[in-house]
């Protein structure tokens, strides 16, 4: 870990009293602050703050070593910037996480095209379907879809990902056709664990509706639910990017065409924007630039125009 970084956030403790302001003033998250402050009293071996629910203090080690980061924060700042222009050159591991789904029909292709402009990177990419903990498990950047993204987080719009409700031909044979979202209270719906999992939302003409859904089967994992759904077990809610081809071939017939299911944000999370590497500035461009391009994002509208009719 950086030692000048985890300096500067020690000093800035120690002066504002509060990690929170901490946090704001350096641009990282509260949880970055947290384990500066940590490996900070790990190279001291020794507690560096007192700590209450209403301030913080230094301790005799820690009035010592605040002194000591002043000082290589002086030094620090007297030397000349070095011009090497290498150090801008995206370079080295970038772990990311993202779902399943979201790997296997988007991030993979992605991730192959930015590595094959960017040689010198390396990506370990975590495949988890629940909320990672940036800092403890050690991830440099999050691909989350939602509209409820935590405001302590620090993260960048990367686009906005459309769904479409869909289901097989042999179910609509045997169940019949939903016509309004209201009648989805009558069919088996396939539903996500943490999302959606008792309320779809819907928009018609600009208008928010939210209608209650439920079924047999729910699961934590979009392309499970996809799976029983092509084996005509429900109906279910999935990212375009993953529905889209299965309509487009007919074995899944998208449904409400006149009802718009609510779109999700995409973001790109991350711990900290200060000192962000190269690579990971790279890699959030990067997918920026991807995900506005229909041909790789496509918008909720492209395969109901006309698959959902028939």
């Amino acid at each position: 870990m950086d030692r000048i970084t985890a300096a500067q956030v020690f000093v800035n403790v120690a002066e504002r009293g509060s990690m929170t302001a901490t946090a704001e003033v350096l641009g990282m998250s509260r949880a970055m602050v947290t384990r500066y402050l940590a490996q900070m009293e790990s190279w001291a071996s020794a507690r560096l703050l007192h700590r209450t629910t209403r301030r913080l203090s230094l301790t005799p080690a820690g009035e010592e070593t605040l002194a000591r980061c002043r000082q290589m924060l002086e030094i620090a700042g007297q030397m000349p910037v070095a011009g090497d222009a290498r150090a801008e050159l995206p370079s080295g591991l970038l772990r990311l996480s993202c779902s399943q789904s979201m790997a296997q029909d988007v991030l993979a292709s992605a991730v192959a095209a930015f590595l094959h402009a960017h040689p010198a990177v390396s990506v370990d990419l975590q495949i988890s379907d629940r909320t990672v903990n940036l800092v403890e498990e050690r991830i440099d950047l999050a691909i989350r879809i939602t509209n409820d993204l935590d405001p302590n987080l620090i993260a960048r719009s990367l686009g906005r990902c459309g769904s479409l409700v869909c289901a097989a031909p042999a179910y609509l044979a045997a169940r019949g056709t939903p016509r309004t979202p209201q009648e989805l209270a009558l069919h088996n719906c396939l539903t996500h664990s943490y999302f959606g999992k008792s309320l779809w939302g819907f928009e018609l003409q600009g208008r928010p509706m939210a209608v209650p859904v439920g079924g047999n089967l729910s699961a934590n994992e979009s392309r499970v639910l996809l799976a029983a759904a092509l084996d005509g077990a429900g109906i279910t809610m999935q990212p375009v990017y993953s529905a889209a081809p299965l309509v487009a071939s007919g074995r899944l017939v998208a449904l409400l065409p006149q009802w718009q299911p609510q779109e999700l944000g995409v973001y790109g999370v991350y711990a900290s924007r200060r000192q962000m590497p190269a690579a990971l500035r790279a890699m959030l461009d990067f997918l920026a630039g991807r995900f506005a391009d229909a041909r790789y994002w496509p918008p909720a509208a492209l395969p109901i125009k006309k698959q959902a009719v028939a």
